[in-house]
């Protein structure tokens, strides 16, 4: 078996303001490096084979003040990245529902249906993201791994491995800088820890699932 300690990146400025992130290259606001840190120090003693993680700033900053604490250096891996928005991606939620009223609905109730102009949809997200998460587990039987990534991609890794479709995506959430735990074997993957925050408690703002 191998244990996945699934997280989400801490919060940026884009993530507070409700702003559709995807491939842009957003820092870490000051509440998302104490959120990466209260992780950090949450993980501190646990003992970690490996750290992997989106490439993306947020995403691997995040793995880094995770993996510095284990004397480890996170590897990218670029089918971790966050989803292509397209031409949502630098815009607000409303302004993407005055731009995009039609689809913008179908984003909020059909998720699995919506495929923003230029960008990604789940399902393309989920065939690149599940095999390089199985890929990497496989490599790392019976140790412990964390693996980085952002809010689109682990809802999909999480529908996978509870056998759910992509139209179970608004089911499932994922707070900036939550922790779940995936027990992973080659038939089977079981989810002990889902969206966990307890190691934000009595940071300034609360985790927020934008």
């Amino acid at each position: 078996m191998t244990r996945i300690l699934l997280i989400r990146h801490g919060q940026t400025e884009w993530n507070r303001q409700e702003i559709f992130r995807g491939r842009a290259d957003i820092p870490l606001s000051e509440e998302g490096i104490r959120q990466a840190q209260a992780l950090a120090d949450r993980l501190s003693d646990e003992r970690i084979a490996a750290v992997y993680s989106s490439p993306l700033v947020r995403a691997y900053a995040t793995a880094e003040r995770v993996a510095n604490a284990h004397g480890l250096q996170p590897q990218p891996v670029h089918p971790l990245t966050d989803i292509d928005y397209g031409a949502w991606e630098g815009h607000q939620h409303q302004q993407v529902e005055e731009l995009y009223p039609d689809l913008y609905v179908r984003w909020l109730t059909k998720p699995h249906l919506a495929h923003p102009p230029g960008g990604e949809t789940l399902a393309q997200v989920r065939r690149r993201a599940t095999p390089a998460l199985d890929g990497i587990a496989a490599a790392h039987r019976q140790a412990a791994i964390v693996v980085v990534s952002h809010r689109v991609v682990n809802k999909l890794i999480l529908c996978h491995a509870l056998g759910l479709g992509n139209d179970a995506f608004w089911r499932i959430r994922q707070d900036t800088a939550c922790l779940n735990l995936l027990e992973w074997t080659s038939d089977r993957t079981v989810v002990s820890l889902l969206n966990d925050t307890c190691h934000l408690r009595g940071l300034e703002q609360d985790a927020s699932d934008f």
